[in-house]
């Protein structure tokens, strides 16, 4: 159940800060945001989130909260009081969600360009997908050089399943899209902050062409009207792209002839090598790469006892569905099958996995690896890069258990 409330004045304080930090305005991810889970002190939810279960979160800041890793379970669906939250900028007020039906987005770029409700778009079909919500900093925090931003680990990520009309419906609708266009253009309807150049602070994506195929404008989440946390009342979904790709609160999709000239698309969410700076040159934070962790067992459930164990998590890989994933348990010197189980929901969504086997005493270092269905085959190293993104390593996400 969705639980709208009005952003208390702290949390908008804070929020704001968030919002001047992304235009490069202040710094407010530094030492005090850089600590770890463990060392963090408790806080409490934001009151946009309040409704969410706080004993599965940890608070980073107003808009940056990651489900703990030993609470993803077994299902493959990630309950929405248990999903991450990644804000750049403060949630809009809740009363947009009062009347839902009249939110209106604008879509460019098409033949018959136009404005049309929420009311008008449930008229223009309906498709149900379930995908892997990400944020491109999720393993941030495994990174020895400390990027600046949130000390993500494996939380700020989780499967949902959205429903919503598809974009190319939309399209179709309007006449189709314009000659020449390249991009489409996810605008976001938050609020801006007084006295900056919008450019600067705007959430506003452009994703290739092509995703248009598999996008939606959804409305809902997991069988629940979309709640003000993750973007409700109306939200595009750019399956198997990373989370900041699909944008919240969304007021404008345009298909366009180039990227957006926001700060967040020029310079922010690039793979910017160690020590240059942003530039639009680089490559953008686009889609998702094959990616797996383990959720159990984990060194702070305490030490195992010796015999057999079930060593499980996730895996998934963009835009392509999951081959097959690999368990060692001794820190990828030697590799096992595992068994992918649950319900396969498609492409996007990640498959949960599962190996059993004996462990004596001692410590044990637990790792797996996936194979999407081209072949590509998950890394050992993360990609070194500024802003601490796209960190797929499974050496990064090895875990290290004591067996008693």
């Amino acid at each position: 159940m969705n639980h709208p409330t009005t952003l208390p004045r702290r949390h908008l304080l804070a929020a704001s800060a968030a919002a001047l930090s992304a235009a490069g305005l202040a710094s407010w991810t530094g030492a005090a945001h850089a600590q770890s889970p463990a060392t963090a002190a408790p806080k409490p939810l934001p009151g946009y989130a309040g409704w969410k279960s706080s004993n599965a979160l940890i608070v980073h800041s107003s808009g940056t909260l990651e489900t703990r890793r030993g609470t993803f379970g077994t299902s493959v669906v990630t309950p929405s009081n248990q999903l991450y939250v990644r804000n750049n900028l403060p949630a809009p007020d809740a009363a947009i969600l009062d009347d839902r039906n009249a939110w209106v987005v604008r879509v460019e770029g098409v033949k018959n360009p136009r404005e049309l409700t929420l009311a008008e778009l449930k008229t223009l079909g309906l498709e149900t997908v379930a995908t892997v919500l990400q944020c491109s900093g999720n393993g941030r925090g495994f990174f020895p050089s400390k990027p600046s931003g949130t000390p993500w680990t494996v939380g700020a990520a989780g499967c949902v399943v959205w429903s919503g009309v598809p974009v190319r419906n939309v399209v179709a609708a309007l006449g189709g899209v314009a000659g020449g266009m390249a991009y489409v253009t996810g605008t976001g309807g938050e609020k801006l902050p007084e006295g900056v150049d919008p450019l600067r602070v705007l959430v506003e994506r452009s994703v290739p062409i092509q995703a248009m195929e598999d996008a939606i404008l959804a409305w809902e989440m997991n069988g629940e009207p979309l709640s003000l946390a993750h973007g409700g009342p109306l939200r595009l979904i750019v399956p198997g792209y990373q989370g900041v790709n699909n944008i919240k609160y969304i007021k404008r999709l345009a298909f366009t002839e180039a990227q957006s000239q926001a700060r967040i698309m020029q310079h922010g969410y690039r793979m910017t090598p160690p020590g240059a700076k942003a530039s639009p040159d680089q490559p953008s934070v686009w889609e998702m790469t094959v990616k797996s962790w383990i959720n159990g067992p984990l060194p702070e459930q305490g030490p195992l006892k010796a015999g057999m164990v079930q060593v499980h998590g996730v895996a998934f890989g963009g835009t392509r569905g999951i081959k097959g994933v690999e368990v060692s348990v001794d820190g990828g010197k030697t590799w096992q099958a595992a068994q992918l189980i649950g319900p396969d929901l498609g492409r996007f969504a990640w498959r949960q996995f599962v190996l059993p086997v004996r462990l004596g005493a001692g410590n044990h270092v637990l790792a797996s690896r996936a194979t999407d269905t081209a072949g590509n085959v998950q890394p050992e190293q993360r990609e070194e890069n500024v802003g601490g993104y796209n960190n797929a390593s499974w050496a990064d996400h090895a875990v290290t258990v004591a067996v008693a």
